[in-house]
């Protein structure tokens, strides 16, 4: 590809990885790695829309990556830890902001959705687009971030509403594992949809499982999908060998499910904090 079309929008890249991440090294590597990928990329119908997908979820892996290894050296004795204070005084100048000090309690997830729309003002399909998540997910994702941001405790309406949905969610996976099609229909909305991405699709999957009867025949007695956190939320994922290929996450309204995305792009499953957990009911182990 023709890097003339990147340098037009390394500046804009630049900003967002910016905001997203906020270390110059990182940023540098994530526009370096981006402009590599333009480089060898074949046809690109859409350059500032395909250039914000790649730098946005190569910021996502990178921010999985550090809070992984936050959570690593947090069990380390501190005296053993590397020290650098010039990178430190450095770091400190940078993320003076109040706003960049609120970010960084952010999940990552959230924090791209945040970023990209109510500071960039792109529109909820863009960011649903760029971070290959549904609408839903992503307005949930910005309705966080945009609390915790503002410093106001999730109402308790909302907490009720997450609490219900673990149970709901948690009850339809075990239903699943033990194929009662009934229980199965109970938690699921007459209209609910689950949605495929490419690669769930060239794995054989339907691109659109439409209604009750499909969805639920879809789960019916499967039992590989482990129960595990996506985001804060409780959701399945097919695991082989320690690595996610399939996630399904479940987004329920009034007590029952209304959509379920399953998510297969590598690149996608890559951005998710994901996090292995166990029922309650102990089935989940095959």
């Amino acid at each position: 590809m023709d890097l003339i079309e990147f340098e037009a929008e390394r500046t804009r890249l630049t900003a967002i990885a910016t905001r997203i991440l906020d270390a110059t090294i990182d940023v540098d590597d994530v526009v370096q790695e981006a402009k590599m990928r333009f480089s060898a990329a074949a046809d690109v119908d859409d350059v500032p829309a395909w250039l914000t997908t790649v730098v946005t979820r190569l910021c996502l892996d990178q921010l999985r990556k550090r809070r992984t290894r936050d959570r690593a050296e947090s069990s380390v004795p501190a005296d053993v830890l590397a020290v650098d204070p010039e990178a430190d005084a450095l770091l400190a100048e940078r993320i003076g902001g109040a706003m960049q000090v609120v970010l960084d309690t952010l999940a990552p997830a959230e924090r791209a959705a945040f970023v990209l729309h109510d500071l960039f003002g792109y529109s909820f399909e863009e960011v649903s687009a760029i971070l290959g998540r549904s609408g839903s997910a992503v307005r949930q994702l910005a309705s966080r971030a945009r609390r915790k941001v503002q410093g106001t405790p999730e109402p308790a309406g909302e907490q009720a509403a997450r609490v219900e949905s673990r149970r709901v969610v948690d009850a339809f996976l075990t239903a699943s594992r033990g194929g009662d099609l009934n229980t199965l229909l109970s938690l699921l909305s007459p209209d609910v949809v689950m949605r495929a991405d490419l690669v769930g699709q060239r794995m054989g999957t339907e691109q659109i499982y439409d209604g009750a009867p499909a969805v639920a025949a879809r789960f019916n007695g499967v039992r590989g999908a482990a129960p595990v956190e996506i985001d804060g939320e409780l959701a399945a994922a097919w695991i082989a060998a320690g690595e996610v290929k399939v996630a399904f996450v479940f987004h329920v309204t009034s007590g029952r499910i209304d959509e379920v995305e399953l998510i297969a792009d590598p690149e996608v499953l890559a951005t998710l904090e994901l996090t292995r957990t166990h029922s309650k009911r102990g089935s989940d182990h095959q």
